[in-house]
Parts: structure tokens; C-alpha cells; sequence
């Protein structure tokens, strides 16, 4: 497998990635790898991503953030994590989810020793928040709290070609 290595101040810098299936995700691995980073992508099923035409430049793991053994090994190795993750087709308890996914994301980080958590919410304003971005905040609030550096990002709808949101 050919993946690329950077040296930053003489180490060098692994990345997970969560959510490599969904439009970020998918966009973003092809930018770590063209910045010389190590890529590690982590998906409940590792079939998901055999259409990427980056996925032979990576590491696949097979791990789902609802579980902290499988989110250990993930994370084992890895120098920075960015969460992807959002369980908006999971109903009416995808807060919940996103609490538990985030909680056991977080436990893992810390116990695995990752020096950086990366996650993308959305906006927050100060009133009216929609459950989903009140979920969102909520997950930023506990990746936030769970004793690694985190970077909340906070972006509106993204809109482009091939996102959910993107007219056809």
C-alpha cells in the first residue's frame, strides 16, 4: 500500500478519518494524502469506500464509533482524528447517537493518544437552533471535554456537486 509520509518537526503526522464515505469525508482524504500525510479511513463497512479512486493510497479499518474497542484500534498509531460523523438517517433518537458516537470517540482518543481531535459541526446561533444543530453543538461540547485538543469548525450547509443538499 503506498501511503505518503510528511515530516513535521521530525515526526510524522497520521490521520483518521471518519466519515471518508460521506461528501467531506470523501473530499478531504484526497487533500491529506496530496499534503503528504499518512491516511488511515475508519467505516462501519470497509466496502463503503472500495470505490474511492484514493483507497489504495490509505489504510481502511473496519470500526464503528458506537463501539470503543473497535474505535481503539482505529485510532491506535493515529496523530490527529477528524470527526465526521453525523447519524442524521438514525430517527428519532440521532441524538442520542450522536451523544453515544461522540462519548465513545472521545474515550478512545484520549486512551489511544491522539494529539488532536478535528470535528465539523454546524452553526450555532445564539436562539432557535434545530435539533440537529443543537446535537451537533452538543457533540463539539463532549469532543471538546474529552481531554484531547479538539477543533470545533463550525460550517453552514454545504452545498456541491454530489452532496445531499445539491440540486440534480
Amino acid at each position: 500500500m503506498g501511503l505518503c509520509r510528511t515530516k513535521m518537526g521530525g515526526m510524522t503526522v497520521r490521520c483518521l478519518v471518519t466519515g471518508a464515505t460521506g461528501y467531506i469525508g470523501g473530499r478531504l482524504v484526497p487533500e491529506l494524502l496530496k499534503a503528504g500525510h499518512t491516511v488511515r479511513c475508519a467505516a462501519r463497512s470497509e466496502g463503503r469506500l472500495r470505490g474511492q479512486p484514493w483507497v489504495s493510497e490509505v489504510d481502511v479499518v473496519q470500526a464503528d464509533a458506537m463501539h470503543c474497542d473497535s474505535m481503539l484500534r482505529a485510532l491506535t498509531g493515529m496523530d490527529v482524528a477528524y470527526y465526521l460523523i453525523h447519524t442524521m438517517g438514525a430517527g428519532g433518537n440521532f441524538a442520542d447517537q450522536d451523544r453515544r458516537a461522540a462519548t465513545v470517540f472521545g474515550a478512545a482518543a484520549h486512551a489511544a493518544g491522539i494529539r488532536r481531535i478535528v470535528y465539523l459541526g454546524g452553526l450555532t446561533p445564539e436562539d432557535d437552533l434545530s435539533p440537529h444543530l443543537r446535537s451537533r453543538a452538543e457533540v463539539g461540547d463532549i469532543l471538546l471535554a474529552s481531554g484531547v485538543p479538539t477543533a470545533v469548525l463550525r460550517a453552514g450547509v454545504i452545498i456541491g456537486s454530489g452532496s445531499s443538499n445539491h440540486p440534480h
